[in-house]
């Protein structure tokens, strides 16, 4: 590991201040579950190390019934496994939570160290997206709000500017009868990386169609994507069997895998069609009850 210089941030402001001071010269740290292997491996050496463990101000879940849900950047993933707030309508986010890694990693995990680490096979990026969930990045000068969805921008890298800081996740309140799903298919069970990740989230309306659906796919393409053409064959449509395969085919055919290592292309999206399927599955038995 490259030598670098550690500094205390008690607060947003110090860390904006220290962020537009060194830029690219510096990185945050949360829980560290990713930053600190890279840069053991002498893949990334920053000469700035800011710390956010101390800033009380960036770890909290809260949900209200007009404005929706909030997740500090800096709430680890063990918290957003256990919280009570997320159960029930927001259920699919513990639920994805769960599958990354082992409980040691998910004390100190965090959400947004998650998304900003910007891996194609993050666990918790395809249900967040599927959720239409949006990312608060704050600089001293300004702040933005950006969907999920366009904040990738390749293996490793995203929107951010080097002198901002992700300081919330956002996600709008649900419509009645909205639920969703996570599938992880990997080859050492939940503790290894995805080799596959399939997140539904469907809400169904009068007679039981479905008026809105997202699937998004994980490590299979260099950022999550959103089966768009899968997802319009199921609008307006009663889930059944027949039409739960031919969307897990659809979705099959938009994934864009490469061979590597742990599975070949061909493979992967033989896993996307099967656990498409079962996302869907579940997703729409479960919306059928949703309140």
């Amino acid at each position: 590991m490259e030598p670098f210089e550690y500094l205390e941030s008690q607060s947003i402001e110090e860390v904006l201040s220290l962020l537009t001071r060194y830029g690219n010269q510096a990185k945050v740290l949360a829980g560290g579950t990713d930053l600190v292997p890279l840069m053991r491996q002498k893949a990334l050496h920053p000469q700035y190390i800011i710390n956010l463990g101390k800033i009380a101000s960036l770890k909290y879940i809260h949900s209200d019934s007009q404005t929706g849900l909030r997740i500090g950047a800096v709430t680890t993933i063990r918290e957003i496994e256990t919280s009570p707030i997320l159960q029930g309508e927001y259920g699919m986010i513990p639920q994805a939570a769960i599958q990354l890694a082992s409980i040691p990693i998910r004390n100190v995990a965090t959400i947004g160290g998650n998304l900003c680490n910007a891996s194609p096979s993050a666990d918790m990026a395809p249900i967040l997206i599927a959720l239409s969930a949006r990312v608060k990045l704050v600089s001293a000068a300004e702040e933005r709000v950006v969907p999920l969805e366009d904040f990738f921008t390749g293996p490793g890298t995203t929107v951010i500017k080097p002198d901002e800081l992700l300081t919330e996740i956002q996600i709008s309140p649900l419509p009645l009868h909205t639920s969703g799903v996570y599938l992880k298919c990997s080859t050492r069970g939940g503790q290894d990386m995805a080799l596959v990740g399939v997140a539904v989230v469907i809400t169904l309306g009068s007679g039981g169609k479905i008026c809105d659906a997202k699937i998004t796919l994980g490590a299979v393409s260099p950022t999550p994507m959103r089966a768009y053409q899968a997802e319009a064959i199921l609008k307006g449509r009663v889930p059944n069997k027949e039409l739960i395969w031919e969307v897990a085919q659809a979705a099959s055919n938009e994934a864009c895998p490469i061979d590597d290592i742990r599975g070949s292309a061909e493979y992967r999206k033989e896993i996307v069609k099967i656990f498409t399927r079962d996302a869907l599955s579940q997703a729409a038995e479960l919306a059928k009850s949703a309140a």
